[in-house]
């Protein structure tokens, strides 16, 4: 996008997509000592960049994987398909034992940069940048040992049978036949319903009694005698203890906040990582967890709530389970600057 002109080949994206994806992988097969040979199942999500052979194929060439793989390339799903693909990954990881499955998620800017003149599809440019993240997960009995997560609840939300959810965040050519991805003013209330949605089948997994005690007696209450009664909205808090909310944007962030009646350090990692690296789109929220764990954060037995939105309209939910007090990775995305990132002094 620096050069002049802007030069986004087929070539360039090619080549950022393979310096996020094996950059991610060469860390993560370092930072676990997994061979690529012992991996049995690739997942691979980006939206708008599905070229042929596709991204997963990418990956097995490069590193000879070997042939009877179980890949699969997500495409089109937008920024929440990072959950989309770890409950593929979970149901085949159920199906296949005594294996390994590797996640990657990403999203490719350089053939998705709007040349255009059009406000609302403008926007994307403003808050998108270059990222991914890859993710080990195995269901294998001795790596209990050594897992720093186990995977609680995956909880999906579908609203794309409402026209206005569905074409809310939508891919399309303007007046001029510049191509980009246009946002609906209507996306922010669309996501509160999708939340809605989703939240009351995640509450009943995982909220203690006394909080679903309250939310059902106020949702009866409404009902029968009063429209008026506000309804009850649960304190998720007591069932987690970390939320990594999806760096979509700063109004995305401060709802959340807002609705979830959540305090300043339940979206902390959510607002850093919008400032350091931008929406990553569907890797934010890994971002975000490598940042309570750069904050040395996570403790033995916390639980924490990834939640994303996406075009679609989605809304989707991760819950895990730390095994052991998680220190962070090396060579992860906050090693370098961490120590600069203080909730009070971001503004953001």
């Amino acid at each position: 996008m620096h050069s002049i002109p802007p030069t986004p080949s087929m070539a360039a994206a090619r080549e950022e997509a393979e310096e996020v994806m094996f950059g991610a992988l060469d860390t993560l097969f370092r930072n676990t000592n997994v061979s690529p040979k012992d991996i049995g199942i690739l997942v691979v999500n980006c939206s708008l960049f599905n070229p042929t052979p596709s991204l997963s194929a990418m990956i097995v060439n490069k590193y000879k994987l070997r042939g009877n793989i179980r890949s699969f390339n997500l495409g089109g799903m937008g920024c929440s398909a990072g959950v989309i693909a770890v409950d593929l990954a979970k149901d085949l990881l159920q199906v296949h034992r005594n294996t390994y499955a590797v996640v990657v998620s990403t999203e490719n800017i350089t053939q998705n940069w709007y040349f255009g003149n059009n406000k609302s599809m403008l926007i994307p440019n403003c808050l998108f940048r270059v990222g991914g993240s890859a993710v080990l997960l195995s269901n294998k009995s001795n790596d209990r040992r050594r897992a720093k997560y186990k995977l609680i609840h995956v909880v999906r939300t579908h609203r794309g049978a409402d026209d206005k959810a569905f074409r809310c965040v939508y891919q399309e050519q303007d007046d001029a036949g510049k191509t980009g991805v246009s946002l609906s003013k209507d996306l922010m209330a669309i996501a509160g319903g999708a939340l809605k949605t989703n939240i009351t089948t995640l509450g009943p997994l995982v909220l203690p009694i006394s909080e679903q005690l309250l939310f059902f007696t106020t949702l009866v209450v409404k009902k029968l005698f009063n429209a008026s009664v506000k309804p009850y909205i649960p304190d998720f808090k007591l069932a987690f203890d970390h939320f990594c909310i999806h760096a979509g944007g700063r109004a995305v962030i401060d709802e959340l906040e807002k609705n979830l009646q959540l305090l300043p350090i339940h979206v902390e990692a959510s607002r850093m990582t919008l400032h350091r690296f931008g929406n990553t789109s569907s890797s934010s929220i890994w971002y975000e967890l490598a940042y309570i764990e750069a904050k040395g954060r996570i403790r033995n037995r916390n639980r924490i709530w990834q939640i994303a939105f996406g075009s679609g309209f989605k809304c989707n939910s991760a819950v895990w389970q730390a095994l052991r007090n998680v220190k962070p990775s090396s060579n992860g995305p906050w090693e370098d600057c961490i120590d600069n990132y203080y909730s009070d002094i971001i503004d953001i």
